[in-house]
């Protein structure tokens, strides 16, 4: 992307809303996706004798990777609940689990997750398809994106900007590039969206001040790890990046050092030149395992015969090397707060408690960033419902949105004490502290519908054995009235 002309053409939107420094942290952010795809990574120089091994790792990409899918490799729990009135809580949850599936909502929320922790903000986009008669929804990376929040409430957009690259060139005239703005004005949100070249002209123009018929910008902006006011976000990257080339070097340096320790060097003390090398300059010796040298006296020698001999290296560093790289790796892991385990780690855990117990910090600073992920989550969902209603989509029960309860709840990818824990739930069933609507649909993992088609079929069953039961004792009744 040409930051600078992108830049330019947010300028014309945007003077004086922004700090001098969106140039900078744009660039900013672009070298935490090249540190996360493991470049951009420098070795110090410390010779100059001889080409230095450069083996590049990225526990970056790896660590990163790790949270994104520990936060939703399971995909969240979304459930709508409307008091006294099952049938429309069907129609809606269903609803909103077909618009999920076809969006692949599943799948993006972990690249999305991804760029949240790389870029240090994300932006949720929903949209009203009028051609397929959906509504679309779309993550947005930190670089394709400024905004404008309210200034009394951060939490609240007054307008936002996308803005993409689409074709490159020599000259900025032949560059393209699309840009989208939503921003309020007397109650609802219009849409301004063009195509501009590299010097800000607009070459076409798709919609022009629209009006959405919407009371509000169908998008939301989450910050990592934020202070209050903060509208920039931090990254998770920052902390990596200096162990990470710390790593680099001590693996790269270990690497020259065992060449340097398995070819040792060769020295040749009063030998003639004729026979080590050709007329052309080259060795005629070879090295190969098993070689024969038949080396002759230098005649010009003082002494009666010539020498050959290796030079080894002593130096012990096992251990010291070891206890480095091991070092700097847990650096890494604990300023993310992953627990770093190994083989043997995994051994001695025996039990699902056990493991929770060791993720229990990790968890917790995941629990922190789901806290701006599940109200942007709900919202979503709300928007959704709102927005399908407005443009008449997928032909929803008119109910307002304060009857509604929209729950959406996090699951973690650790083991869990099944069989104790359907132990636990079941008593709850019992003593009618839990449903056994809901515990089938945690047990069965099915949603709300399919649960009460199974309580259905189990009050089914359960009445045919009453009638069959009686009928047998009625037909005993006869049998002895009949004798």
């Amino acid at each position: 992307m040409n930051v600078m002309a992108v830049n330019n053409i947010i300028n014309m939107e945007l003077q004086g809303l922004f700090p001098k420094d969106r140039l900078e942290e744009m660039n900013e952010i672009i070298n935490y996706y090249n540190y996360y795809e493991g470049e951009d990574i420098d070795w110090i120089k410390t010779t100059t004798d001889y080409v230095a091994t450069e083996k590049k790792t990225n526990y970056i990409k790896k660590l990163i990777d790790e949270e994104a899918r520990f936060m939703f490799s399971k995909p969240p729990y979304f459930n709508i609940n409307v008091e006294d009135n099952e049938e429309v809580e069907k129609k809606l949850n269903k609803y909103i689990a077909r618009t999920l599936k076809r969006n692949l909502f599943n799948n993006d929320i972990i690249k999305a997750t991804k760029d949240f922790l790389i870029g240090k903000r994300i932006a949720l986009k929903l949209v009203a398809n009028k051609d397929t008669n959906r509504i679309e929804i779309a993550f947005i990376p930190s670089l394709e994106f400024v905004f404008v929040p309210k200034i009394d409430n951060v939490k609240e957009l007054e307008q936002i900007i996308f803005y993409y690259q689409l074709e490159e060139g020599l000259s900025k005239e032949d560059q393209r590039f699309w840009k989208q703005k939503y921003y309020m004005n007397k109650g609802y949100c219009y849409v301004n969206e063009a195509i501009y070249d590299g010097t800000g002209k607009i070459v076409e123009s798709i919609k022009d001040n629209e009006n959405t018929k919407l009371p509000f910008i169908p998008c939301y902006v989450i910050m990592n790890d934020a202070l209050t006011g903060d509208i920039k976000g931090k990254s998770d990257i920052k902390p990596l990046v200096e162990n990470q080339k710390a790593y680099n070097q001590l693996t790269s340096e270990d690497i020259d050092t065992i060449i340097k320790g398995m070819n040792r060097i060769i020295y040749m003390l009063n030998v003639d030149d004729d026979s080590i090398m050709d007329d052309n300059g080259k060795p005629k010796i070879s090295y190969k395992a098993g070689a024969v040298w038949n080396l002759e006296k230098d005649p010009a020698a003082d002494n009666d015969k010539a020498e050959l001999g290796t030079i080894g290296s002593d130096f012990g560093y096992d251990q010291r090397i070891e206890n480095a790289l091991d070092r700097v790796l847990s650096d890494m892991y604990n300023s993310l707060s992953i627990p770093k385990l190994n083989t043997e780690d995994l051994k001695a855990l025996t039990s699902a408690k056990a493991i929770k117990a060791i993720y229990q910090q990790f968890t917790s600073c995941i629990e922190e960033k789901m806290t701006s992920w599940i109200p942007m989550l709900e919202w979503m969902v709300e928007a959704i419902i709102e927005m399908s209603k407005i443009y008449g989509i997928g032909n929803l029960p008119n109910i307002d949105i304060e009857d509604m309860e929209i729950t959406v709840q996090n699951q973690y990818p650790l083991p869990s004490d099944e069989y104790e824990e359907m132990a636990n739930d079941m008593q709850q069933v019992n003593t009618q502290v839990m449903s056994k609507k809901k515990y089938i649909e945690k047990w069965q993992n099915v949603a709300a519908d399919v649960a009460d088609e199974e309580l259905k079929q189990i009050q089914l069953e359960k009445q045919l054995l009453e009638d069959s039961f009686s009928q047998f004792e009625t037909n005993l009744d006869e049998d002895d009235d009949g004798e």
